[in-house]
């Protein structure tokens, strides 16, 4: 709970502050698996539900909707939301330009098939994320251009999503700019390159066994039935959408904000895409069948505005109302001190180095899951909580700073509730290649591939020293006493 505010009470005490996400997680689990529902509503009404009925369990129903509100208007949930407004657009300039059949075309004549066009987007998708540091941007990225063209291709589209997250989850565990990994080190006390270079092990093994798992699973489920033939036809012009997209990656990599490189990508991508008649600028009450970028049409009180920049903003509404409810609920946990009697629970438990070191895990994994987000899983865990356990247990900062950032970097990334999956379904929505988000969760296979790496890591004691002799030996003693069990 943030300093200086009053603790949210509720009747049963603060465990009832956890409440939202149950109701969340069995209302999901009824619409979804027992009704079948994949509708909007299917995650928008369980994540009201979550809102409304713990208000009445709430001992200051005033305070309780101050909590509500101050959670939605937190700096963490509307900075996503600007960002996806943002990405949704410049996605949809792609889209409609045609740029995804053009790669799916180029990819069918040169003989890729789907498999092969998978790993290249995992891959692809890993270095933009380690470069940006963006997971988010990483997602945009994907899911506006190499997605519909996987699609196009015949990719499994569950697989391709999954790799496209697989890729972000990558990069926002070991890129040096990514929140998660400054996250990390701060609360240990320890330097950024230094994390980076002891964590890369973990994220290259990780790396490696997933790929071998992305093909077998490709070649089991096949290619889709939607595939494009073998000598796809596309026109040649689309391709010229791929300057925009390079210079918006650039900017992107160079500055490290998505609302920068799409606001000048959105720009360049209309530039070109204008003159090579891909789009119309503006449409009055047109016939045409080329997409416009402003368009009117109707009669009388019908009469409705439209377009490209209008079509990108709407496709990304589905996500932005769940945001809105989601941190909403992160918030009434937050002020309810819910996730401190996780943590407390947990923090009883540790009683050797291993048991610290899967108890840290436990702790950074159940908050970012039912969070849907890491660097504040990190941040609550990290100084408070992981930091005099490694030190109990003579584990070493750069190890644990690894262990939290790499176990966030799991849950937090395939979880049907959560922004990055929720994200994720709505530019598959967008791209007309619908998915769920239960049907992306079991295909983000670097995610649990991670896990089980960083769980045997705790098992087999690996790492527990690392890089032990760059701290000053003031510092080094604080994790060298006699205390230190190396068992």
């Amino acid at each position: 709970m943030e300093t200086g505010k009053k603790r949210l009470e509720f009747y049963g005490g603060a465990g009832v502050s956890l409440l939202p996400f149950v109701i969340f997680i069995i209302t999901i689990i009824i619409t979804t698996f027992v009704w079948g529902s994949i509708s909007d509503g299917a995650l928008w009404v369980p994540a009201f539900l979550a809102l409304l009925i713990p208000f009445f369990l709430s001992k200051d129903k005033k305070q309780y909707s101050q909590v509500v509100i101050s959670g939605m208007a937190s700096e963490e949930c509307l900075v996503p939301i600007v960002c996806w407004i943002f990405a949704g657009v410049f996605s949809r300039v792609l889209r409609v330009s045609g740029l995804a059949a053009g790669i799916a075309g180029v990819a069918a004549n040169a003989g890729v098939g789907p498999t092969m066009f998978l790993i290249i987007t995992f891959l692809a998708s890993a270095v933009f994320a380690t470069a940006s540091g963006t997971g988010f941007g990483t997602i945009a990225a994907g899911m506006g251009v190499l997605y519909p063209a996987g699609v196009a291709l015949g990719c499994n589209h569950p697989l391709l999503a999954g790799a496209i997250i697989s890729g972000a989850a990558f990069g926002d565990n070991l890129a040096p700019i990514s929140d998660t990994t400054i996250c990390s080190a701060a609360t240990q006390g320890v330097d950024v390159p230094g994390v980076v270079r002891s964590r890369l092990k973990y994220s290259i093994i990780s790396c490696a066994i997933s790929i071998p798992i992305f093909i077998i699973v490709s070649m089991v489920l096949g290619p889709d039935k939607n595939g494009v033939s073998e000598n796809a036809s596309y026109n040649p012009l689309t391709l010229i959408m791929l300057i925009p997209v390079a210079i918006t990656i650039y900017i992107a990599i160079k500055s490290g904000d998505i609302i920068i490189a799409t606001s000048i990508g959105i720009i360049i991508a209309i530039v070109f895409a204008v003159p090579a008649g891909l789009i119309d600028l503006i449409h009055i009450d047109s016939d045409s069948t080329i997409p416009a970028v402003f368009s009117v049409s109707g009669e009388g009180l019908e009469r409705v505005v439209g377009g490209v920049l209008y079509d990108g903003i709407a496709g990304m509404i589905q996500v932005i109302v769940l945001a809105l409810l989601l941190f909403g609920s992160i918030n009434i946990m937050r002020q309810g001190e819910g996730d401190l009697v996780i943590l407390n629970g947990l923090g009883r438990i540790a009683k050797t180095a291993t048991g610290a070191e899967f108890v840290i895990s436990a702790m950074v994994i159940i908050l970012s899951g039912i969070m849907g987000l890491n660097a504040p899983a990190i941040l609550a865990v990290g100084a408070s909580f992981a930091k005099p356990l490694s030190k109990q247990h003579g584990i070493s900062p750069y190890r644990t700073a690894n262990l939290m950032d790499a176990q966030s970097n799991t849950l937090a990334y395939c979880l049907p509730w959560t922004p990055a999956v929720v994200y994720t379904l709505g530019f598959a929505k967008d791209s007309g290649a619908p998915l769920t988000g239960v049907q992306i969760m079991p295909m983000t296979i670097y995610c649990f591939v991670m896990f089980v790496v960083m769980t045997v890591s705790i098992i087999l004691k690996l790492g527990r020293r690392d890089f032990m002799d760059k701290l000053t030996p003031e510092i080094r003693a604080e994790y060298d006493h006699e205390d230190y069990v190396a068992k």
